[in-house]
């Protein structure tokens, strides 16, 4: 589990300059190079990633979150999201989670979904979250907005 601060921006996710693919494995190879360059060379698979508020603050762009996804981050907890990240994140299927947590760097965090709680292995503390509708939760699961529709069309 990696802790960010309040106010991390798009920008801090994803360096502009790097914005001319949308693929998310050449995107991964930049996630927060210019503000945790050890970042990339540490982060593993199913890592998650605990911040403040107002994370990914800045432009409306899918990267910042297509990135995440592709470098394997499994969630985003954070006090409070920019509204067009966590639209953007629910779209392409990053699973993100408004809630306030105290645990540190490290941590292996286990979440529940569909009960909206959060438990930090080391400390067995626990941490409650508002649920996910449903339909968000299905629409995550699906890999975002687009499978979600495609997998829709074919049951027709």
């Amino acid at each position: 589990m990696w802790r960010f601060p309040d106010n991390v921006d798009t920008d801090q996710i994803i360096p502009a300059e790097y914005l001319t693919t949308s693929k998310p494995e050449e995107l991964a190879k930049h996630v927060f190079e210019k503000v945790r360059p050890e970042f990339v060379k540490n982060v593993q698979n199913g890592d998650i990633i605990v911040a403040g508020k107002n994370f990914g603050c800045g432009s409306s762009r899918e990267h910042a979150p297509r990135a995440l996804l592709g470098i394997g981050i499994s969630a985003v907890i954070a006090e409070s999201f920019a509204r067009i990240f966590f639209r953007n994140s629910i779209n392409i299927g990053l699973p993100v989670i408004e809630c306030k947590i105290d645990v540190e760097e490290g941590d292996m965090l286990e979440i529940d979904f569909a009960n909206g709680r959060i438990r930090d292995i080391r400390t067995a503390k626990e941490f409650k979250f508002k649920r996910m509708a449903p339909f968000l939760l299905e629409l995550i699961n699906s890999g975002g907005l687009v499978p979600y529709v495609k997998n829709k069309l074919k049951c027709r």
